[in-house]
């Protein structure tokens, strides 16, 4: 495939960058135009907190390397694409018309070629699940979609109840399906579990569901980037990143763990300055991510790094917490880490939730700054309502009794 240079950047139908490479395969080199340049002020986070509008060229490789999949994805990606791996301007030149939050990235025009959606057989999706191993999201000749991750997972597009289709050139998909992993057996449903938890205690809005194709247990989330109608029809994409790219960090980096804080990866006292620089209620904002950070410990997921943290740019120089949206008590696998992917207060034990309890949060959060008295409070009210609501939840196996006795903890801790 011939590489189009230079690609462009539409935000909403309108052309707000340029990208361009200098023959560095790996390298991506970001420009405003004119247009962004002159209806936004100088360092507005139009489209990245780690990328303010300058008239100057930008280093957008890690920003854009993050709406690539990882590991062994983005290598059949790569090989399907006939372009090399690290190669992420000629990989954003094939998969960039539907990514993760409102971007769209192509040499053309959007609706120069319409998007549309193949709906899918209950045979074909299970033959499609089937095959995510050897083909990582589902890509077919005419697959113009990407998304971050190591999962094997699906982007789909609601056509009505329990329906799904195959997004076609850059349609906008409308939710994700995710594979369980053979080795952890019960993941699907203790993650769906811990969704519908958050969404309780105002921590989320995604809808999630099992389902079983291919034998194999599922989880399918809606996008809390698209707004959408119950026929797949996408009325608005959602700017979003995650805090590996709005930090700009280099996630390959000490062997792909790059998004891990002991590995150089976010912080969430990092997620706060930015939360505080950029949203319009601040208070408010850091108050949601001390809740977060609870009902992260709460839950007893080790795997809360960098990548499943996110932004969402409700407004050119406005940002605000994404709603959560990977959400798997990890700690219930002992094969899995203990240790907490980002540090609360210094401290990284999951194992021990007395630890991390409310007065660790409320230390980390005084550095961000928010007050003590704001912080214990939030907090726990939300435990509280995590202890009065787990036991009501038709929940799998032992997740209502873990949450419940860590949540226990956090609150005596």
């Amino acid at each position: 495939m011939p590489r189009p240079d230079p690609l462009r950047v539409w935000l909403h139908g309108e052309h707000f960058a340029t990208l361009t490479t200098k023959g560095a395969p790996g390298q991506v080199t970001c420009r405003y135009t004119p247009a962004a340049l002159e209806r936004y002020p100088i360092n507005t986070p139009l489209l990245s907190c780690s990328l303010l509008t300058t008239p100057r060229p930008l280093d957008g490789a890690r920003f854009f390397r993050g709406l690539l999949p990882e590991g062994d994805h983005v290598q059949a990606l790569a090989a399907r694409a006939n372009v090399a791996a690290y190669d992420t301007f000629g990989l954003l030149a094939r998969y960039g018309r539907d990514v993760a939050g409102a971007l769209v990235i192509d040499a053309d025009i959007p609706g120069t070629r319409d998007g549309s959606a193949v709906e899918y057989s209950r045979e074909s999706l299970d033959d499609e699940v089937a095959n995510l191993a050897e083909n990582p999201l589902g890509i077919h000749d005419d697959s113009e979609l990407s998304i971050a991750g190591l999962q094997n997972k699906l982007l789909l597009v609601s056509v009505g109840a329990g329906r799904w289709a195959r997004p076609v050139h850059g349609q906008p998909s409308t939710h994700i399906l995710k594979v369980e992993d053979r080795r952890y057996p019960g993941m699907a449903e203790r993650e769906v579990g811990c969704l519908r938890l958050a969404r309780v205690v105002g921590l989320t809005s995604i809808d999630a569901q099992t389902a079983e194709y291919a034998d194999v247990p599922c989880i399918i989330v809606s996008r809390f980037d698209r707004e959408h109608t119950a026929d797949g029809t996408v009325t608005r994409r959602i700017h979003q990143e995650d805090a590996c790219q709005a930090l700009n960090i280099d996630t390959d980096a000490h062997q792909r763990r790059g998004k891990y804080e002991s590995h150089g990866g976010p912080a969430f006292r990092q997620v706060a300055k930015l939360l505080d620089l950029y949203a319009v209620d601040a208070v408010g904002e850091l108050t949601q991510l001390a809740k977060a950070v609870a009902f992260t410990v709460a839950i007893g997921n080790a795997d809360a790094h960098g990548k499943n943290l996110a932004l969402l740019h409700d407004a050119p120089g406005q940002v605000r917490l994404a709603p959560l949206y990977d959400t798997v008590p990890t700690l219930l696998w002992p094969k899995l880490r203990d240790t907490a992917a980002m540090t609360v207060a210094g401290r990284s034990a999951l194992a021990n939730p007395s630890s991390l309890g409310v007065e660790t949060i409320v230390a980390e959060a005084r550095a961000w700054p928010l007050e003590a008295a704001t912080v214990r409070r939030a907090v726990r009210e939300m435990l509280e309502q995590l202890l009065a609501v787990a036991g009501t939840f038709d929940l799998p196996d032992r997740l209502a009794d873990f949450v419940a006795a860590r949540a226990h903890a956090m609150l005596r801790g």
